[in-house]
């Protein structure tokens, strides 16, 4: 096996796919189908979209055009035509690494017009991610980050190259709780606004999700289990900005080699160590475990 390609070499060959990918589902969002519903824990994870499934296909063709010999893990990979043809969709050995897609994170935000859906890929090492770029059409904006070395924010005008480094800075007083968290609201409601997605998602008016940590829009989040082709890859994009991610005992976070099916269990997100502590004591309290 030749040595993988750096993860920077894989998002700058990546990203012209990428943005053209965003443009498409920018311009048939209006006009999208929605393809039965597929198995699932919750009616977002569960939504399934014309939009998914081609641009997996695209970036299949442009992985296996550019880099053959590369393992791709993506998250329609049952349904399209290309998975027979990669090496492994299996998390590699030290340095082998698995690039991963998830090709309309919030496909269910997606369907009912919202803003804040997002094209996540990750590069993935033995033990850690070792980049994340995540791109999020409607807002014409694309946000990456690489491992000891920050996160960037640009617009979908532009390359890699002319990113701006993200950095923490000032945060609105919101917490967000994933699906299945909602015995953590009274824990919460004294000190923050807590937006629970299990409860407050609305057809008609958007609210943040876990992007919503890149812009100010959130102080944290709670996931009980963290995807690494979606929520997990967003954590380290927070964590290359300055936040505090650990599991929710508030320990470091597993090494993916630990995790199973593709996931990490609960992850806490935190602005600071204040806001950090209040969510471990409010878990705590809950008696929350991670998902099983």
């Amino acid at each position: 096996m030749s040595q993988s390609p750096t993860p920077r070499l894989i998002l700058e060959t990546l990203f012209p796919f990428l943005k053209v990918a965003a443009a498409y589902a920018h311009q048939i969002q209006s006009r999208i189908a929605a393809h039965p519903s597929k198995e699932a824990d919750n009616f977002f994870a569960a939504a399934l979209s014309d939009a998914d499934l081609s641009i997996q296909t695209m970036m299949e063709v442009a992985l296996l055009g550019s880099f053959p010999n590369i393992r791709f893990y993506g998250e329609e990979h049952e349904k399209t035509y290309n998975t027979k043809y990669f090496r492994s969709i299996e998390l590699g050995p030290e340095g082998d690494y698995l690039v991963t897609l998830d090709p309309i994170d919030g496909t269910r935000f997606y369907l009912d017009g919202h803003s804040n859906y997002q094209i996540i890929l990750t590069v993935l090492n033995w033990d850690e991610f070792e980049a994340v770029i995540t791109l999020l059409p409607a807002q014409n904006t694309f946000i990456y980050a690489l491992r000891g070395q920050g996160a960037f924010q640009g617009s979908l005008e532009g390359g890699l190259e002319n990113a701006q480094p993200l950095q923490l800075g000032e945060t609105k007083p919101t917490i967000l709780l994933g699906w299945g968290l909602a015995s953590l609201v009274p824990q919460l409601t004294d000190h923050y606004q807590v937006i629970d997605v299990t409860t407050h998602y609305s057809q008609e008016m958007q609210i943040p999700n876990f992007s919503g940590l890149m812009n100010g829009d959130l102080s944290g989040a709670v996931l009980r289990g963290g995807n690494f082709i979606d929520g997990a890859a967003l954590a380290f994009i927070a964590q290359e900005m300055g936040f505090l991610v650990t599991d929710l005992a508030g320990n470091p976070p597993p090494p993916l080699h630990a995790c199973t099916d593709y996931r990490r269990t609960g992850l806490l997100v935190a602005a600071s160590p204040t806001v950090h502590q209040y969510l471990v004591e409010a878990v705590r309290k809950a008696a929350i475990g991670p998902a099983v």
